[in-house]
């Protein structure tokens, strides 16, 4: 029988943008931003990021340039700003809050046997940062494509999962917020696929793919799966 496997991607699928310690970086370099203002600003800069995900796996700066504009930081400080922030990524990884419901259904999984893994495009540190904010013991391996020479959408990120993970024989669920970066490649490789919107509509769709807005609906289809009781 194959084993049973659901791996996550990780950013806006178990963490998010973490906007309170983004103001709180922002002050380090002597900019002055509300977190009220950041979340204000964060809805365009998402509509933003979901114009250039279908053609970048990895739109980080182009998203944190247009979160800063919206928030009031002055054009002339924002391209530094965010380079900085780039720069800062492996060591202070902005996306550190954890989705609580998502995490909660993770170790779920877990209790119930299932085989688990995060699988994601990342700077290099994916592990420690997970470890550090109480995220990773759920997880038997954490892939981060930036300690691969390959990323998703890359098939080989995906066969190497399960390499990493020792499973042979897998029936593998993946879970993520990307359609192009997870959804897409996941199917191109006999994996099935739940497309997590946890923030706007789903423009694309695929009958074999449940769309799912929250933890809850996440879990309803792992159930029609049969990969939970």
């Amino acid at each position: 029988m194959p084993t049973p496997v659901v791996t996550f991607d990780a950013g806006l699928t178990l963490i998010e943008l973490d906007l309170d310690f983004l103001a709180q970086r922002l002050g380090e370099r002597g900019v002055c931003v509300d977190p009220a203002a950041l979340q204000a600003a964060a809805p365009a800069a998402w509509q933003h990021y979901d114009v250039l995900a279908p053609t970048s796996t990895h739109p980080w700066k182009e998203f944190m340039g247009k979160l800063l504009e919206g928030a009031g930081v002055g054009a002339g400080q924002g391209p530094p700003l965010v380079d900085w922030l780039w720069s800062e990524q492996p060591r202070k990884n902005l996306f550190r809050k954890p989705i609580v419901p998502m995490i909660t259904l993770a170790r779920e999984l877990e209790a119930q046997g299932v085989t688990l893994a995060v699988l994601s495009n990342s700077e290099g540190r994916l592990a420690e940062l997970l470890s550090e904010i109480d995220v990773a013991a759920p997880f038997a391996a954490i892939i981060d494509s930036g300690r691969l020479a390959f990323a998703k959408p890359d098939p080989r990120i995906f066969a190497h999962t399960l390499e990493v993970l020792g499973v042979r024989d897998a029936d593998v669920v993946h879970i993520g917020d990307s359609w192009t970066a997870d959804v897409e490649p996941a199917l191109a490789v006999g994996w099935r696929a739940i497309w997590y919107r946890s923030r706007g509509a789903a423009e694309q769709g695929d009958e074999r793919v449940p769309v799912a807005r929250d933890a809850t609906e996440v879990r309803a289809a792992l159930v029609r799966y049969g990969f939970l009781r």
